[in-house]
């Protein structure tokens, strides 16, 4: 078996004949042409339905998943189409009480028409196969967006099993490359490749990978009716970034593990979560189903003023909104209305020298 690199830069490629590019680059088409009508469904025929593109990346992802994958626009209208997908009106629906905002408001807006019994459950919390009972589908994040808490994802798999459930774990923060759910237990793994899969902050898209074809075939079918279909180009650049992805997420756990320890000890910052650091609470449950860490970290300041003078004062950290980028961010969780003190910092290290961003951050807090 090829080590993660490897897989990396291999993955989805096609056979390859003399005087091929490395990588075909993108298909720009709404029409293909037909070549008679007993070809019809055989071929591609019009570009809300099909792409060579999107295949090559499906091909790539599904392979570092080890399942079906389906390319979607973004992570919220892959998390969106799975639901709509595997949800009937009157379901249970388990949720992350901890998890990204956005997910519970498209339950609680969009779907309300479904009337679902919808069970928040936080990710660290103590589960007993009580809490799954009558449920459809289990929606797991872990780690956690933005608390960075851990769950056990085979155990929770084993209690939605038993109770008849579907379980789906949102796998962005940790990556295909530092998690595999379906290896777990889970049957869905959903991610926005916003974040560390492209990880250069200029394209949205995101995906469903399943160990079930007949559920890869029914989101499939889904995206094409509803028209959530990613674009060409920015699905080939999807492809050619996630070469690199081994290469980045080893820089920025470097970046994030040298960063958390050094915070840790500095007294105007408290709250330090990060799965790789050894007195961690997540770190036990972490090390068991982690393959590797993430550069995704979180901290907490006195106020929000803190953190825009730490922002200010820094020459290598922005503020943004996402994480999962060569750039370093810091993003103010609570101004998005997580509910979370007004210094939370979600933090995503990005691929700068490591002494140098410790030293900047460092020097923006002192």
């Amino acid at each position: 078996m090829f080590g993660d690199g490897t897989r990396c830069v291999h993955a989805g490629e096609p056979e390859a004949g003399a005087g091929d590019p490395f990588m075909p680059g993108p298909v720009f088409a709404a029409p293909y042409h037909l070549g008679g009508a007993d070809r019809v469904g055989e071929a591609d025929f019009y570009g809300r339905a099909g792409n060579p593109g999107w295949r090559a990346l499906e091909r790539a992802l599904g392979e570092l998943d080890r399942g079906h994958c389906v390319l979607f626009p973004s992570g919220m209208a892959a998390i969106g189409t799975l639901l709509r997908t595997l949800l009937r009106e009157g379901d249970t629906l388990v949720l992350p009480a901890d998890g990204y905002y956005a997910t519970r408001e498209f339950v609680r807006t969009e779907l309300s028409e479904l009337n679902l019994r919808v069970r928040r459950l936080p990710t660290a919390g103590e589960l007993s196969g009580e809490d799954f009972a009558g449920a459809r589908v289990v929606l797991l994040e872990t780690p956690s967006n933005p608390g960075l808490d851990v769950c056990d994802i085979e155990m929770v798999a084993e209690y939605a099993h038993r109770a008849g459930a579907l379980v789906a774990v949102d796998n962005t923060t940790a990556t295909p490359l530092g998690q595999r759910p379906l290896e777990l237990g889970a049957d869905v793994v959903v991610a926005s490749d916003t974040k560390a899969v492209c990880g250069h902050s200029d394209l949205l898209l995101g995906h469903v990978s399943t160990a079930d074809r007949e559920t890869a075939e029914r989101l499939n079918r889904a995206r094409g009716l509803s028209g959530a279909v990613p674009a060409p180009f920015e699905t080939w650049l999807a492809h050619r970034s996630l070469a690199t992805l081994d290469l980045r997420l080893e820089r920025q756990a470097a970046n994030a593990a040298a960063l958390a320890a050094a915070l840790v000890e500095h007294p105007a910052v408290s709250g330090v979560r990060w799965p790789g650091l050894p007195s961690d609470p997540a770190h036990e449950t972490a090390a068991r189903q982690m393959r590797r860490w993430g550069g995704v970290l979180r901290f907490e300041l006195p106020d929000a003023a803190s953190v825009e003078r730490m922002l200010e004062r820094s020459h290598l950290v922005s503020g943004a909104t996402s994480f999962g980028g060569v750039h370093s961010t810091a993003d103010r969780r609570a101004q998005w209305g997580d509910p979370v003190p007004e210094g939370f910092v979600r933090f995503s290290a990005g691929c700068e020298d490591t002494e140098d961003l410790v030293a900047d951050v460092l020097g923006a807090l002192d």
